[in-house]
């Protein structure tokens, strides 16, 4: 490629969001065909745009490029028939022994192109606001996902999502997904994202809550148990945080494990994820005027505004304040309901 049409190409490719090394032949002895500046585009499927050498050198730069997208970081290639063997120098060189050609030295200069990393934060809570803080302060493109998300709450975060549609939402991306709505919609939006590929799911909960919600999702949904366990939860290192921003950084630093490949856990589900549903009566939002706001199951007061779990019983829509009260009603409606029914609350 020429060096317009490659930085023309480059610049596509970092405005679309895509991953991509540049493989630039820096140094040559000939015999070789290769010329300095010559220079290529080498994607995550291994396919190369432009020029970098013949069939010998070729794999071995997109190899290397491949490694270098792993891993983020730059390297310099000296491709040799007779050099002292294939291995990394303490300078950083990368020596490759190159054995089918007749003979010269190529030195290729590798550089990874990796777009930000995509965090998705759910939830409206202090602790969501802090973690799309520091998110966006250390360099992640930070989404915040709410039914009642206002923007205005947010603005550190490159984007806000006033709705529940995960599944929807970028269906090409891989996001780092933190829910962190604690309590409001923890079942609904845990499971709606392990039914996508996910480079990470957390989830912020004490122990014991986290076991509430997976019960719920083997309960409820059509998870398997292979899927539940790619949910990390308690979200984020042990580090005896306490505040809001504390929290966040815990995670933070969980999530940089994960995407450096340094975490001790299996936190990145894979195609995996795209198995099982959730049951098509999961409400998120409103979608009645006439709904009973007092919770029959603990006789809390909903909010109409930001009423979300709902079920319908005898003609009569009730509101609840959690997934868990509003599958415990499901079960046994009778339970929880006098002899006479309630008559419904309006605005």
């Amino acid at each position: 490629m020429t060096g317009s049409s490659l930085f023309a190409r480059a610049a596509e490719l970092e405005a679309a969001g895509r991953p991509f090394a540049v493989a630039t032949v820096v140094a040559v002895k000939r015999p070789t065909s290769a010329r300095p500046g010559a220079s290529g585009i080498v994607h995550p499927d291994g396919s190369i745009e432009g020029w970098v050498g013949g069939s010998c050198a070729q794999p071995v730069v997109v190899r290397e490029a491949l490694r270098a997208l792993a891993d983020g970081q730059p390297r310099l290639l000296r491709l040799s028939k007779d050099g002292p063997g294939e291995g990394r120098r303490a300078d950083g060189v990368i020596e490759l022994v190159m054995t089918c050609h007749s003979g010269g030295t190529l030195e290729i200069y590798v550089e990874p192109h990796i777009a930000a990393p995509q965090l998705w934060v759910i939830g409206t809570t202090p602790i969501a606001g802090a973690l799309a803080r520091l998110g966006s302060v250390a360099g992640w493109q930070v989404t915040v996902i709410d039914p009642i998300a206002d923007a205005d709450a947010f603005p550190a975060a490159d984007r806000v999502v006033a709705s529940a549609d995960i599944r929807g939402l970028d269906p090409e991306a891989s996001p780092y997904v933190v829910v962190a709505s604690q309590g409001i919609w923890d079942e609904e939006a845990v499971g709606l994202s392990l039914t996508r590929e996910v480079s990470y799911l957390g989830l912020v909960a004490s122990p014991t809550r986290a076991g509430v919600v997976r019960d719920w999702l083997r309960e409820e949904t059509t998870l398997g148990d292979e899927r539940i366990a790619a949910l990390r939860a308690p979200a984020g290192l042990d580090l005896g945080a306490e505040t809001a921003e504390e929290v966040a950084l815990s995670i933070l630093a969980e999530l940089v494990q994960v995407r450096r490949g340094r975490a001790n856990f299996v936190a990145s589900p894979g195609p995996a994820t795209v198995a099982g549903g959730l049951p098509d009566t999961i409400t998120l939002e409103p979608v009645v005027d006439d709904i009973v706001l007092l919770d029959p199951v603990c006789g809390m007061t909903i909010e109409r505004a930001t009423a979300r779990h709902l079920a319908e019983h005898d003609g009569v829509i009730y509101a609840f304040c959690s997934i868990g009260c509003r599958t415990r009603f499901i079960k046994e409606p009778a339970t929880y309901l006098s002899a006479s029914a309630p008559t419904p609350m309006h605005d």
